[in-house]
């Protein structure tokens, strides 16, 4: 088995953290995530031998999440940008960062998607679900968005994304409490 985190280990890491220990199985979380079962439970796997997931508590630890978030995500996961595409808007240019940021006259970064209503520059996903969850889901899209702060955002972006996403984390259902 690889024990490298792969990008969809964030997106399961997102899921578990929106909900309770008792809340979910693999199956469901499989589900709400639109993924195969074997991907969530491989990817339970390397969050538990990275410290972020404790299986048996079936918790998130919390200070491990804000660290491989605020820290080591850009590693995991660099932001490829690319040309001009229609798309939906990310990072600093939706929600929530873009109500907290005044607006610019760049191109906003975007998930490509030809049903997208925002002429952007392409930023690629952090996985090829994001689109699919972030249309489903106004929480889920939040989180992805600011997470794509945290890969693509400038110093003031990134600081602002950090913390948005701390206290969130902080605040999860499935976050370990001591």
């Amino acid at each position: 088995m690889r024990w490298v985190l792969q990008s969809v280990d964030l997106v399961v890491l997102i899921g578990l953290l929106r909900h309770r220990a008792d809340d979910w199985t693999v199956r469901s979380l499989a589900e709400e995530l639109c993924l195969p079962p074997a991907t969530v439970q491989r990817a339970l796997e390397r969050l538990a031998v990275v410290r972020v997931f404790d299986a048996g508590r079936r918790r998130v630890n919390v200070g491990a999440s804000e660290e491989l978030f605020v820290h080591a995500l850009h590693f995991i996961v660099p932001s490829v940008v690319g040309g001009e595409t229609r798309g939906l808007p990310t990072a600093w240019a939706a929600p929530p960062l873009a109500e907290h940021l005044a607006g610019n006259d760049e191109l906003p970064p975007v998930w490509p998607d030809p049903h997208g209503e925002v002429r952007g520059l392409e930023l690629q996903p952090l996985h090829p679900r994001v689109v699919s969850l972030a249309r489903a889901d106004a929480q889920m899209y939040e989180l992805l968005a600011l997470v794509d702060g945290l890969r693509i955002g400038d110093a003031r972006v990134r600081k602002l994304a950090a913390r948005m996403l701390s206290e969130w984390i902080l605040a999860a259902p499935g976050a370990a409490r001591p």
